[in-house]
């Protein structure tokens, strides 16, 4: 996906009922002054739905699955290009209501309560942002 967006509304069904892990990655350019400032440098992920594992150049800031879904990157952060991956898992519950669908013949999931109907309301999912980088003072 080129932007932000809740895939629970991505108009392709193996996006919008996906149950999983989704991968966002972006390499993010670090001038010099970040890295000379007392300050700390932290990425705040927005909203997210319902949990991310932040990693910047393969190191890990952390899992976040609360609000204020931040991580402290000062660490890890290096002059230059900067490898940024966030992965981001969601609930089941959009892929037991896909599976409800018309047409589906080879339902991905498999529970013993059935509590969800097809026109049950699908659940927020993805990183949903806005995604902000922030310089905080250290002190």
């Amino acid at each position: 996906m080129e932007s932000l967006s809740p895939w629970d509304e991505n108009p392709d069904s193996g996006v919008k009922y996906f149950s999983g892990i989704g991968t966002y990655s972006r390499t993010i350019q670090v001038p010099a002054e970040w890295l000379e400032s007392e300050n700390e440098i932290w990425l705040d992920l927005g909203a997210v739905k319902y949990l991310a594992d932040v990693r910047l150049n393969g190191q890990s800031l952390g899992i976040v699955w609360k609000t204020t879904y931040s991580v402290n990157m000062t660490e890890a952060l290096q002059e230059g290009p900067n490898d940024l991956e966030i992965r981001v898992a969601n609930l089941w519950v959009n892929r037991i209501i896909g599976d409800l669908q018309p047409g589906v013949t080879d339902p991905v999931t498999f529970t013993a309560q059935h509590t969800y109907r097809v026109d049950s309301p699908l659940l927020p999912s993805g990183l949903l942002g806005p995604v902000k980088i922030m310089s905080l003072s250290a002190e």
